[in-house]
């Protein structure tokens, strides 16, 4: 039986993202975003990570405006 070969992340996401017709991200949203996930994932539940990414998708804001209120709502001293 032949073995699968994996794809690189890279790979993946450009593939994906020719499926659904838009753009793949650029070296530096895939840091930005990663951080985002990072963000996320260790302020809340892992979970947290992905749907924080599709939610930043939708949101029409930069990944700098959205890296900072994520910070912001992960910051324990800022909650009421």
């Amino acid at each position: 039986m032949a073995k699968l070969q994996r794809v690189t992340r890279d790979e993946w996401i450009a593939a994906f993202a020719r499926e659904v017709g838009v753009e793949r991200p650029s070296p530096q949203e895939v840091r930005e975003l990663l951080e985002l996930a990072g963000t996320a994932a260790h302020a809340s539940e892992r979970t947290a990570a992905p749907l924080a990414c599709w939610i930043a998708g939708r949101a029409g804001l930069s990944l700098e405006q959205l890296r900072s209120i994520a910070e912001r709502i992960g910051d324990p001293t800022d909650r009421v």
